[in-house]
């Protein structure tokens, strides 16, 4: 295994994660951008305010977006095991 293989293996997996992780941190940061827009308007400070908007943006992008994160994840990782036989070379 050249060090070639091992930068390819490794950016793959990043991007992975990358994409995985992007729709649930995006969604995170634009509901977290209008809450605090919202408090900054109406000067109510409350931290839990928040939080809860949050949580339940999470919870609704993986509830729409999991079995896709999981079949992407799937495909990853089905693809690295074809791999092993020629890693090993």
């Amino acid at each position: 295994m050249s060090i070639g293989d091992i930068t390819t293996l490794l950016r793959g997996g990043v991007m992975q994660v990358i994409i995985l992780a992007a729709p649930i941190l995006l969604s995170a940061l634009v509901v977290g951008l209008v809450i605090a827009i919202i408090q900054a308007t109406t000067s109510i400070q409350e931290q839990t305010l928040t939080f809860v908007p949050k949580l339940l943006i999470i919870m609704l992008i993986l509830a729409l977006a999991g079995g896709w994160m999981f079949a992407t994840l799937g495909d990853y990782t089905r693809a690295l095991f074809a791999r092993i036989p020629e890693m090993l070379r």
